[in-house]
This record gives structure tokens, sequence and C-alpha cells, in this order.
């Protein structure tokens, strides 16, 4: 049996410094060796968001010394790795230019190949490191960047069935908290004054429920949060948990919607062909345990596993960095030449048309 492939993976996209060795077997079976993760939560929550240049000067000062743990803890020097990826886009370009920058400088200087990864590929590739999962599956991508249903067809292989035509769900959940005077990350603040909150309180729009096409809208639903709260002014600690309450129920119902129209068309294309079809859920909107379980429920309804990776790996990370650079070797994938240049947005599918309102400055793909 040959040796397993090591990866040193490295991700820079936002407000995370992260450094990862990871092992994928002949037969697929990956492991991780060392996952170790830098969260910037403090220097931005003063400022209710992600500061670019903050994060960017972050990644500078924390980066070399978290790759060196990453190595020590999986007890492997440069010499045992056979190769680095490093997040390549999309994402803030600052980071991007932190982490590929160094990920090409410990590629030359220790002659190891590069692989620029598309940080959506990592997302999309985590379950097959988790679970084991066989091509082709449905993944749901929800984050503050992105909402996104892309068939995976194979490494390298995407295409994006439906999008968001504006804001993405991390960021209505984050806009809803603002709003409503909660800390920052929104999507924690608004989940936990939910939980006391009535759901029916508050009748919030479900944007495309019922329309045959797999996308997703939620500017309409963050103005009509916006409008429920001005009514009211000044909002008492109970009206901002009904809020958020009657808001995430409205979130669930147009989730399961949209996925469940996703998940026939998927039974329709591939009736006969995939024994044991599977729905996976990455971002960090995905930590949302209400969430999780009408996609749960929607899943045992049509016969799908659910797959959702441990949070850890479902924020961003670099062990999925190092997963897919593995992935991409062990599929005799070419490396990347040490000219690659970072990209502040890279689709998934770059054969899928842009929607309108898609892709407005702020947007990560």
């Amino acid at each position: 049996m040959s040796a397993p492939i090591r990866i040193l993976g490295i991700e820079t996209s936002c407000d995370e410094t992260a450094a990862s060795v990871v092992l994928r077997d002949e037969d697929g079976r990956g492991e991780i060796a060392s996952d170790v993760v830098l969260s910037q939560l403090e220097e931005h929550s003063l400022y209710g968001g992600v500061v670019p240049e903050i994060a960017a000067r972050a990644h500078v000062e924390a980066l070399d010394t978290l790759i060196e743990e990453a190595l020590s803890r999986a007890g492997v020097t440069l010499a045992d790795v056979d190769a680095i990826a490093a997040t390549s886009g999309p994402g803030l370009i600052g980071g991007l230019l932190v982490g590929l920058m160094t990920g090409k400088a410990i590629a030359r200087a220790a002659a190891k190949p590069l692989y620029a990864i598309n940080h959506l590929e990592g997302h999309a590739l985590t379950a097959r490191l988790t679970d084991g999962l066989s091509f082709p599956y449905l993944m749901l991508l929800v984050s503050g960047g992105h909402t996104q249903l892309i068939l995976v067809r194979d490494i390298g292989v995407y295409e994006r069935w439906g999008t968001t035509i504006d804001d993405a769900l991390g960021e209505a959940f984050d806009k809803t908290a603002k709003l409503l005077g909660l800390p920052y990350p929104g999507g924690p603040a608004v989940e936990k004054a939910a939980r006391q909150g009535d759901p029916q309180r508050f009748s919030f729009p479900r944007p495309l429920v019922g329309e045959a096409r797999l996308d997703f809208s939620f500017s309409g639903l963050k103005t009509a949060v916006r409008q429920a709260a001005q009514s009211i002014a000044p909002v008492s600690d109970q009206d901002i948990a009904d809020i958020c309450a009657s808001f995430q129920t409205a979130i669930s119902r147009t989730l399961k919607d949209r996925i469940g129209r996703g998940l026939a068309r998927f039974s329709e294309e591939f009736a006969g062909v995939v024994a044991d079809p599977a729905l996976v859920v990455a971002g960090g909107v995905a930590a949302n345990q209400v969430l999780r379980a009408t996609l749960q429920d929607l899943c045992d309804r049509n016969r799908f596993r659910f797959v959702a990776p441990p949070l850890e790996l479902c924020t961003d990370n670099a062990a999925m960095i190092a997963w897919a650079g593995a992935e991409r070797l062990a599929a005799g994938l070419p490396a990347d030449e040490l000219d690659v240049a970072p990209r502040s947005r890279w689709p998934l599918d770059a054969d899928a048309k842009a929607l309108v309102g898609f892709g407005k400055r702020g947007a990560k793909a």
C-alpha cells in the first residue's frame, strides 16, 4: 500500500487565519492531522462586520506561526508534505494575497507543487473528507457571502442550480441583527433571541416560494423585518425575540420550498443512477439548528441522506482547503503555476450566468 498524500492547507479568504495538514489514502479516505484556526471576531465586532484592512493585517501577523503550529501538531515537516494548497478566491483580496503569497513562497522554497484552491470547492468536497460521499450529490452553501444550490458531479465539475438574486442568507441574518441592536456575528444572536420568541406573531414574506426556478431572494424579507420593527418602535426584548423567531420561520419555510424542488430535480435527473442520494449543507449559516432540523426533515421525507459536516468544518477552515488539494492531486489534476493570481470573485460554475442583482460589490462570487 502506498503512503497517504499529505497536504498543507492555508485559508485566509475572510476573517479567519487557518492552517491544516490533511492526509488522503489511496482508497480516498481522509484524516485531519491538524487544523489550527485563529478567529478575528474581537477585532471586527466593534465595527459590526469584517473590516478588510484589519483582516489582512491580522493574517500577516499570525499566518507564519499558525503554519508552524499545524506542522508541529501533525508531527511532520515541510519535507514530509506532498503539496501546498492555498485559498486563491473568492474572498477579500487583501487576505487572499497574504495566504496565496505565503503558499507560493513555501512551495518555491520547499520545491513542492502549489494548488490554488477555490474556497467554494473546499466546502463542496468537505463531505467526502468527513462522510466519504460518492459523486454526484447536492450541496446547499449558506454563508455571509453565498447562498447557492450546487450539483457536485466530480472534482472540478460543478453545476449551479440556484443562487441568490440579491442578499446572501448570512448577510440577511447579520443585517437583521444589526437592525435590532443585537451583537455581531448576527446569525448566532438571531438564533438565540428566536428561542424566546413567538414565530407566528409576524407574517413575513417567503420570497420566490412556489416558483419553479431554484434561486433565492432575501432582500424583501430583510425589508419586511425593518418595517415591522419601525411600526412598533421602540421595540422591547420580547418584540425583538418575536421578530427573530418569525424571521427564522420565514427562512425555514423558504428553504423547505426551494431545496425541496432541488431534491425533486435531482431525483428525476438521476433516477436509477444514484442509489443513495445526498444533500450536503455547508457555510456558517449551517450552524443554525432550526434550519438544520428543517433540512433534515426535508431529506427524510424525500429519502435523501442529509450530511452536515461538524460545525468547525462548515465555517472557514484550512482543512477543507488541504483536502481539496489532496483530491486534485489524487485525481491527477495539474498543480498551478507560481504566477497564479488571487480572485476576489470566482464562481464555482464558470458557465453559470450572473443574475439580476447578483455580483454586486461585497459578494464573494
